[in-house]
């Protein structure tokens, strides 16, 4: 009896040993970005007390950590002490935490101890007003979300998405077109799957989130590094692979595929590698998804090399590359098919790709020089062959359109960020890029048949192999004026070699301080963007010649301006609010009265194909207020409320004020999710996740139904541009799964199942012209989906 007793207990103190992992990662000054030696992490709500501290390299590693959501304090002598909580904490991975302690502001030599979390500030320390830092852990958690973090994004105040079919984004009232995508510190082109030239969404992201680590995403008065964007930022980083041990995790999915990881140490000098992979389950399948019958195949391959700590530095090489094709055969489509129609076989190709070279090496005790060499490239293909007297005796097909685009960047970032004191950080650097453009793309839409052979001339609306370069300096400081007062100001430039323009803009944003967890934020910046480069290059035909007379088009320009209010509840509950205005002037309109702006581009897949000579004569101006209520994960839920009310008007040549396409009123989010710990030590998980989303609906100009029957194809009133809009979009996700700890192995598994729009509502996704019926048809946009996952790592 004895020795059954013995043995009993050593299996029960085994299992509890294996029914843990582990917490580790790296603490820096957030000034100067340094490691810190010597800070100290404790574990908190465990039975028994665990602590360790950080070595030279700011590197700590907690072991023996029980499974579940965990939370850790950090202290170090003279620096504010942090708690970080919700650290989810797996028997089949490590959970990785990077934490950026703040120095006293007087520089005590005492742990000035505050009880404070960090996720809703940006991770960029000059990002103070209209930042939001989000984690991968978000990304995956969220209902409807299929992994993508631009579906994210339109959780956050501010963003507007009401597209199943696409995740572009609007900000506050901005085109997607004025977003700018950043990974590891260089703009890059629209990370996504069947992205066409000059857009930034996409159908599927090919932007793997089980790489990325916390990133920022910011909707005004941007910080000075940032610039050619007028919407918003998308700061993203790839984390670095384990450095202690080799790792995997293999995962399915319906949009994201299915996958590959694997990761772990590399060399002598701490450093790692981390490589994925991907491919289309539905494309394995032989399925169609996301509103079409077409089989949609798509790829994608990322990495991150990081060559560790050595006497030059440190080094990293990181990159993604991702190929697309899809075919749309006109027997096989429905008439309310997204993207194709039953008269056409349309094909798209396209890829995407960025492949940098990332060099940091620290100067002295408080300085850091950053330094990036990237290359990326997308490219896209289109072809369309058109059904004539389809279904009849006569049916032939001609080539109706036909695109291909390639665009090649080579970019140049190098930062040098100095803490002068524990009250004052200084940020200067300069970013330089190189545009290879070629662009040809002809199209009959619209055309007249000026050579008689009884079908509209193909003509030639963009034919450039260009290049252009794009150079912005910075200088951007922060200063601690007081304890409770603390000023951001920079200067950003912006030079084209296209019509040699150079614009200064001056950026500024002041955090005060008004009691223990209240805030008031001011912010202004001035910002400009190149118009897209598909416009720029269009073709007019001018007495038999064709001249590209977009391509001295000068810089839109915008002026942010941000009130903000921001109140901590307590520890797990914070509120937000901010009021904006942003003044839009120098868009391109028409040199003639007309209703058109470049504002009102980036809607869909393409641009105007014959908005030429174009002036800079047009305005715009966009308005709201964003309120956030957001509960951290704690006691085992979370929840955000998150709602805008905003007007986007502009005006084109004409002088007439109207709708932008963007301008949908209002936006509203409803999250919350619940977990319960299950098993006999409660070492596994039961999730529920749920997302309600309603919103005002677009702005779009009326069909002339009479005109489009005699042309042949969709004639729109433009006269009346922008003064109808669609029903307002509603849609309720629920997710739930489970995680299971293996009792034995470092092995975990995760199962979800995403039920999207469970009420089957009908959101519209267009009226357009249906030149078989001669009709005016509304195609609404996904219904009912079921979205599945599973993922499975050791």
């Amino acid at each position: 009896m004895k020795k059954l007793l013995v043995i009993s207990l050593i299996l029960f103190s085994f299992c509890i040993h294996a029914q843990t992992g582990i917490i580790k990662g790296l603490v820096t000054d957030k000034q100067s970005e340094i490691p810190l030696e010597g800070a100290t992490i404790e574990l908190f709500n465990t039975q028994s007390s665990k602590g360790v501290v950080t070595d030279s390299d700011g590197y700590f590693r907690l072991e023996n950590v029980p499974v579940g959501r965990q939370t850790i304090r950090v202290s170090y002598i003279g620096f504010e002490t942090t708690t970080i909580p919700n650290i989810v904490v797996t028997s089949g991975k490590d959970a990785v935490v990077n934490i950026n302690l703040v120095e006293s502001f007087n520089q005590l030599d005492e742990v000035v101890l505050t009880t404070e979390t960090n996720k809703d500030r940006a991770l960029n320390k000059l990002a103070a007003v209209s930042a939001r830092q989000f984690s991968v852990e978000e990304v995956n958690r969220f209902s409807g979300g299929r992994s993508d973090v631009g579906r994210l994004a339109a959780n956050f105040a501010g963003v507007s998405a009401p597209d199943d079919s696409r995740n572009d984004i609007v900000v506050r009232g901005n085109s997607p077109t004025g977003l700018l995508w950043r990974l590891e510190g260089v703009p890059i082109p629209s990370p996504n799957h069947y992205s066409t030239a000059g857009t930034t969404g996409g159908p599927v992201s090919a932007l793997n989130t089980n790489m990325l680590k916390n990133s920022d995403f910011i909707t005004s008065a941007f910080p000075s590094e940032y610039g050619n964007a007028l919407g918003g930022v998308f700061d993203l980083g790839f984390r670095k692979g384990n450095i202690d041990d080799y790792e995997y995790t293999a995962q399915v999915g319906v949009f994201t595929g299915v996958e590959v990881m694997a990761e772990g140490p590399l060399g002598k000098n701490k450093g790692s590698f981390l490589i994925a992979g991907r491919y289309s389950l539905v494309g394995l399948l032989g399925v169609g998804a996301g509103g079409t019958a077409a089989t949609p195949n798509y790829n994608d391959v990322s990495f991150n090399l990081d060559f560790g700590k050595g006497k030059l530095g440190n080094f990293s090489l990181f990159g993604i590359i991702g190929n697309s094709d899809i075919e749309f055969l006109g027997d096989d489509i429905d008439e309310d098919d997204l993207f194709s129609a039953e008269d056409e076989n349309a094909f798209v190709d396209s890829g995407f790709g960025v492949v940098g070279l990332k060099h940091r090496i620290l100067i002295g005790n408080s300085s850091y020089l950053r330094t990036v060499l990237s290359g990326s490239f997308s490219s896209s293909e289109f072809t369309a062959d058109r059904f004539i007297d389809k279904d009849t005796p006569q049916e032939r097909t001609i080539l109706f359109n036909e695109a291909d685009n390639t665009e090649n960047r080579f970019s140049f970032s190098t930062l040098f960020n100095s803490k002068l004191s524990s009250k004052s950080t200084l940020r200067i650097g300069v970013l330089a890029e190189t545009f290879g453009i070629d662009y040809n793309e002809s199209t009959r839409e619209e055309q007249p048949d000026s050579d008689g052979d009884g079908d509209p001339d193909l003509f030639n609306f963009t034919n450039i192999d260009d290049n252009l370069s794009i150079i912005q300096p910075y200088i951007q400081g922060q200063f601690r004026l007081t304890e409770k007062l603390t000023l951001n100001t920079g200067l950003h430039g912006q030079y084209s070699s296209l019509n040699e323009q150079f614009v200064f803009e001056p950026r500024t944003a002041i955090n005060y301080t008004v009691a223990n967890n209240h805030k008031i934020n001011i912010g202004y910046g001035l910002h400009h963007q190149s118009i897209p480069l598909p416009l720029l290059f269009l073709n007019e035909n001018i007495s038999g010649s064709l001249i590209q007379t977009n391509r001295n088009l000068d810089f839109v320009r915008s002026d942010h301006y941000v009130l903000g209010y921001d109140a901590k509840l307590s520890n797990s509950w914070r509120a937000k609010l901010e009021v904006y205005y942003q003044d839009i002037s120098k868009a391109g309109v028409e040199s003639f009265p007309s209703f058109y702006s470049t504002l009102t581009e980036g809607a869909d897949f393409g641009f105007s194909n014959d908005k030429v000579s174009l002036v800079n004569n047009g305005r715009g101006f966009n308005q709201g207020i964003e309120l956030t209520i957001e509960k951290f994960f704690d006691n085992g839920y979370y929840g955000l409320l998150t709602t805008s009310l905003f007007e986007s008007k502009y005006e084109g040549s004409d002088g007439i004020e109207r709708n932008s396409p963007f301008n949908n009123g209002y936006v509203l989010n409803l999250l919350t999710g619940r977990e319960f710990k299950i098993g006999k030590a409660k070492q596994n998980t039961l999730f529920f996740d749920t997302r309600i989303t309603a919103s005002g609906g677009r702005y779009f100009t009326p069909i002339d139904l009479e005109a489009s029957q005699v042309a042949g194809f969709e004639v729109t009133q433009d006269d009346i541009a922008f003064s109808e809009q669609y029903n307002g979009y509603f849609r309720w996700d629920v997710k739930f799964g489970i995680k299971l700890n293996s009792k034995s192995k470092k092995r975990s598994h995760q199962f979800y199942l995403d039920l999207q729009n469970v009420t089957a509502n009908e959101n519209i996704f267009a009226r357009r012209y249906n030149r078989l019926t001669n009709e005016i048809n509304q195609v609404d946009q996904i219904g009912f989906f079921p979205d599945f996952g599973y993922k499975f790592q050791f």
